[in-house]
């Protein structure tokens, strides 16, 4: 079933929203909140075809790999993470300059012979030898983690779902190592753990992304068209055209 209208979801808080509100205001598409700034929908009022959701990051990300979001705003990592089969659900249109983070492998400071991926192995295998379990890796990214991991020949490890600060981990017994997102590495260094050569699984920032399996009707096609060329990302739409 097709539509003519076309779903956008931004971030509905923090540097994100501010980023992206900011990034349309630029192009002439000023983007207004229902119910005095405190409501989860908005409008741009140049295109009337259009409807605006203010979402979590995380939401965005799964309303586009299911197709029930034509376009979003959010994080490349998110988006890697919720769409493991990414390249037949979203396409990235536009990396827009903002939200930088890497997603990266962590390990305590204390391992001095763990330098890069290569020693991570070898540390696994001889872990798994020494205490018949595989080692505990904290991370809300199981899936960027599944495929790094595997892509790297690491198969003696266990993914320990993280539901809160996953740098505390290590320290608390909970994990051996992490893989999570940083900017800085600062919070990371204040928990004694430290990133690996090699070990940068994704250099993550905001994308403009739009979803392959949403139901494109030409009204929605016409609004990516003219939502494009006001971002200058016209070329980068040739794959949604054609669904």
């Amino acid at each position: 079933m097709t539509t003519d209208r076309l779903t956008l979801a931004v971030p509905s808080k923090g540097r994100l929203q501010e980023a992206a509100f900011e990034m349309f205001a630029d192009a002439g598409l000023n983007v207004e909140r229902a119910k005095g700034g405190r409501g989860y929908r908005g409008e741009i009022k140049v295109l009337p075809e259009l409807d605006v959701l203010l979402l979590s990051a995380a939401e965005i990300a799964r309303g586009l790999e299911g197709g029930e979001i034509h376009l979003g705003i959010t994080g490349e990592d998110l988006l890697r993470e919720y769409a493991p089969d990414f390249d037949a659900a979203i396409a990235l249109l536009k990396p827009l300059g903002f939200g930088y983070a890497d997603v990266v492998i962590a390990v305590p400071q204390g391992w001095i012979d763990v330098m890069d991926v290569e020693d991570l192995r070898e540390v696994s295998v001889d872990f798994f030898s020494r205490h018949r379990r595989r080692m505990r890796v904290a991370t809300k990214y199981a899936n960027i983690t599944h495929q790094f991991f595997s892509a790297h020949g690491l198969t003696d490890y266990r993914i320990v779902e993280s539901m809160g600060a996953t740098e505390g981990a290590p320290a608390n017994g909970a994990a051996e190592l992490i893989v999570d997102i940083t900017s800085s590495g600062a919070t990371l260094a204040a928990n004694d753990l430290k990133t690996i050569r090699g070990g940068t699984m994704l250099e993550s920032q905001a994308q403009l992304g739009a979803s392959l399996r949403a139901p494109w009707g030409a009204g929605a096609k016409a609004t990516l068209t003219e939502i494009a060329q006001r971002l200058d990302v016209s070329g980068a739409i040739d794959r949604v055209l054609a669904s």
